[in-house]
């Protein structure tokens, strides 16, 4: 039997019984343009501040061409189309400008044959069951961070993920930017600059709690009671939803219903560097352990597997203490104590972590070579999850243990129904 071969519009070969990681060569005009048959097609969900970031990236781009937007916000999405027409107004000199589709309901979004891949960029408690009917839709999937709302989730997406073989990236984007610096305190940690590492401390945020918000009257334009999802039914707040194109990230994150709190905001980003640079990528910590004092908000310890004690505390940013020395990374900061520690850099026989040139580059290029992004779903998931850890610790006041390879709680610690809750109908995760 003859195997055929073709080449479709993510620009990898493909046969009838799946992808084959080969890039092909993609053919460019005189202007040194891809066509447009060969650009990666995207579908953006959930347009506020941060994933308005990602489509203005995406707009500079002449290998994706943005299809669709899609917002519960009348305001929000009508913006974010217009964005994406006038942007390819100008690129085409008066060409079409309203190529760029515009809906409400993510799920007729997903149904285009003609949409490659989505970048999703909504609440935390809207992450899991958009993600998983992109799956089922065979998107590739660009998925901001934190990847879930609960442990159950991100076991589930996992699943999706490897069952369908979608391109996945998570918004850790310190893994891939910030002039290196993560990675190279990575590096470095992993090397054994700092001897053995005995402990980490996290500086992030408290948990989150109940809403509390009171009932606000609300102006025509917005789908409250899907914005709301799965979450409980509750009357409109601002603070929740804010109308219109704004410039801040809501305080939803403050609310359990929607999002763990800052603990899961920057910790989905500071607890994955500490997760990479100690090798624990495909696993997690074994033991959880509250402050004593019940109405501490930092303090909480975990413990991994090889003796590292990991510390929801400490400077702003991951500091890493070893036997040898210390180092502590941040967004604007790369430290080390001793100061001589950086004097030996990484060799190329040493263990070097991946250096790609953007997050947003590595998607795509990964899109095209069906290879796994530098932060895969597990890695959100596992990321993710050592912060949902911690919540529960906080909100229960219980020591537990943790297996993180069959994902459940250990040594007759912890309770199954904290891995997920009771979702609104009819917004059931859907099977994959």
């Amino acid at each position: 039997m003859t195997t055929e071969f073709h080449t479709n519009r993510r620009g990898f070969l493909a046969t009838a019984a799946g992808a084959i990681a080969v890039p092909t060569i993609l053919s460019a005009n005189a202007s040194g343009k891809l066509a447009p048959s060969e650009r990666i097609t995207l579908g953006f969900i959930g347009l506020g501040v941060q994933n308005r970031g990602h489509l203005s990236r995406y707009l500079g781009r002449s290998d994706v061409q943005v299809l669709a937007v899609c917002d519960v916000d009348t305001t929000r999405r009508n913006s974010a189309k217009e964005m994406v027409d006038k942007k390819y107004a100008e690129n085409t000199k008066g060409g079409d400008s309203k190529s760029c589709a515009a809906y409400v309901d993510f799920r007729e979004l997903l149904a285009r044959k003609d949409i490659d891949a989505v970048v999703i960029g909504t609440p935390d408690h809207w992450h899991a069951i958009p993600v998983l009917e992109a799956c089922k839709a065979g998107k590739d999937i660009y998925c901001e961070k934190p990847l879930t709302l609960t442990i159950h989730e991100a076991r589930v997406l996992i699943d999706a993920v490897r069952k369908t073989n979608v391109v996945f990236q998570t918004g850790s984007q310190q893994r891939s930017e910030f002039n290196g610096r993560f990675r190279e305190a990575s590096e470095y940690v992993r090397n054994g600059r700092i001897g053995k590492v005995l402990s980490v401390f996290v500086g992030v945020g408290p948990s989150s709690k109940w809403c509390d918000l009171p009932e606000e009257s609300m102006e025509p334009g917005l789908e409250w009671d899907l914005w709301l999802g799965s979450a409980p039914k509750r009357p409109y707040n601002s603070i929740l939803s804010p109308r219109g194109v704004h410039k801040h990230f809501p305080a939803w994150r403050n609310y359990r219903e929607y999002s763990g709190g800052a603990l899961t905001d920057m910790g989905a980003h500071h607890f994955d560097i500490a997760q990479w640079a100690l090798d624990m990528d495909k696993s997690g910590p074994v033991e959880i352990i509250p402050p004593e004092d019940e109405k501490a908000t930092l303090g909480l310890r975990f413990r991994y597997a090889n003796g590292v004690e990991l510390v929801h505390g400490g400077p702003s940013g991951v500091t890493f203490v070893g036997t040898e020395g210390v180092i502590a990374v941040d967004r604007g900061r790369l430290t080390f104590a001793p100061e001589n520690i950086k004097n030996k850099p990484i060799g190329k026989d040493e263990i070097n972590l991946p250096r790609p040139k953007s997050h947003h580059d590595n998607w795509v290029e990964c899109i095209r070579s069906r290879e796994r992004p530098i932060a895969d779903v597990e890695i959100g998931a596992r990321s993710v999850t050592v912060c949902h850890l911690a919540n529960l610790g906080y909100w229960h006041r219980k020591p537990f243990k943790w297996d993180p390879q069959s994902w459940t709680f250990a040594g007759g610690t912890g309770d199954a129904t904290w891995l997920d809750y009771e979702r609104r109908d009819p917004w059931r995760l859907p099977t994959v």
